[in-house]
């Protein structure tokens, strides 16, 4: 005590601890560091943080891993994106917390809507394995562990069967894909608005790029929590097309991805929401006998009680026909990039003559495989809701451009929640640094 009493008086405390902090970076630039391997029985040396991973010798991509719960035989099903004209003997290997497993023979199920693109979102079922509680997974060439032991794993997720009272949303909103230089702040404002209205809790966009102001919009809602982004990097991989058809737009993938992301979305929200809604950025799915939608969706399940997917018409307001009054023609919001739906009441009727597309309302567990306009696979009933109890509200060019106003329906649904709407968009755009003062 005395020594070190005489030390601190003679401030040479200072240079002991000099002296220690060099002995010890010393040692930790001299002394051999652990190899990976050496760390197997604790955690799987890769582990992807990407939205899409590849997998390796290969023309495919893994997109998420989820624990399946519905299937028997089945332990874990991943998402995925193949090369439709590349598909050959793949191998599930699993980490299984403690231990790796020499991978078990894969089946692969490809989507029937491709819209004749070269590639195809893919389930890929991963059998159950005695003795194994999978943590993470991969897709091989090979079945041999060891080998594998170099691939990019993904997070197993979806690892509790929640029962419903115990979710964490009540109603999410999926959005696919957003892409290009698309800068639409106020009606994308105004939607998710209205969705806070309407009783949504979540939105979450797949998002490849944007303008800068919906970017701004977009951080500004994800740090308030309502939004989450998902980095959706699909053209580093391919030549995502913006249609449809290959014929006419060309590239490998329909829509940027866009059924690979709405089944991922299915997925990563399967225990976490009752419901999700499947539908773009530009509309609205609107009740219109209910004030909300968890109103709505009490009344259609208790008529409808083996129902699972809700099919909601799709009904165009032409961004062309304006209101003529002027009322929501807001000096405020005229700086503000992008369409004001509440400018556009005008509502074209559907031609039933013809195919009439609609978007979904789901019940995520009894969705298997689904599409843009209907499910492919799901395990109970589906139901079309009336357009009169609920429909969307589409504002972009005219489906059936020959129409005069005369001709429209008058629509006003929107402005029913006019006095809580406006002044939450207002600060929604202030908060985000795009409403000029």
């Amino acid at each position: 005590m005395q020594i070190w009493l005489m030390m601190v008086k003679r401030r040479t405390f200072p240079l002991l601890i000099a002296s220690a902090l060099a002995v010890m970076v010393y040692f930790i630039f001299t002394l051999p560091r652990s190899q990976p391997g050496n760390h197997q029985h604790l955690y799987p040396y890769h582990v992807s943080d990407q939205s899409i991973t590849p997998v390796n010798d290969t023309k495919h991509f893994m997109v998420g891993a989820y624990k399946e719960h519905r299937l028997e035989g089945s332990s874990v099903r991943i998402i995925s994106i193949f090369r439709r004209d590349s598909v050959q003997p793949l191998y599930c290997v699993f980490y299984c917390g403690s231990h790796w497993a020499n991978g078990t023979k894969a089946e692969v199920q490809m989507h029937s809507d491709h819209f004749g693109f070269h590639f195809v979102t893919t389930d890929v079922l991963c059998p159950n394995l005695p003795d194994c509680n999978p943590s993470h997974v991969t897709l091989a060439t090979q079945a041999d562990a060891k080998l594998a032991q170099n691939q990019t794993f993904l997070r197993i997720q979806n690892l509790v069967k929640r029962e419903e009272e115990e979710f964490q949303f009540n109603f999410t909103v999926c959005w696919s894909n957003l892409f290009g230089d698309y800068n639409n702040v106020l009606q994308v404002t105004q939607t998710l608005e209205m969705y806070k209205l309407l009783g949504v809790q979540h939105v979450v966009v797949y998002n490849t790029s944007c303008g800068p102001d919906l970017e701004r919009l977009l951080q500004s809602y994800t740090q308030e929590g309502f939004v989450e982004v998902v980095p959706w990097p699909i053209d580093q991989h391919m030549n995502p097309s913006r249609g449809w058809q290959p014929s006419e737009h060309g590239g490998d993938i329909h829509y940027y991805g866009q059924l690979t992301t709405l089944n991922d979305c299915v997925y990563r929200h399967m225990y976490q929401s009752r419901y999700v809604l499947l539908n773009d950025i530009d509309e609205l799915i609107a009740p219109y006998q209910h004030q909300t939608l968890p109103q709505m969706m009490d009344v259609l399940q208790r008529q409808n009680p083996k129902a699972e997917v809700f099919l909601i018409e799709n009904h165009i307001f032409p961004k062309s026909q304006f209101e003529p009054s002027g009322r929501f023609e807001r000096p405020r919001w005229r700086d503000v990039p992008g369409i004001n739906i509440m400018e556009h009441i005008y509502r074209e009727e559907p031609d039933y003559r013809i195919y009439h597309p609609s978007k979904m309302i789901v019940r995520p567990r009894a969705v298997e495989q689904t599409s843009v306009h209907s499910v492919l696979r799901n395990f109970g009933q589906t139901v079309k809701v009336p357009p009169n109890v609920c429909h969307i509200i589409h504002v972009r060019v005219p489906l059936r451009g020959g129409l005069t106003k005369k001709e429209l329906h008058e629509d006003k649904r929107v402005w029913d929640y006019e006095k809580q709407l406006v002044p939450n968009v207002d600060k929604a755009l202030e908060k985000a640094g795009l409403l000029r003062m």
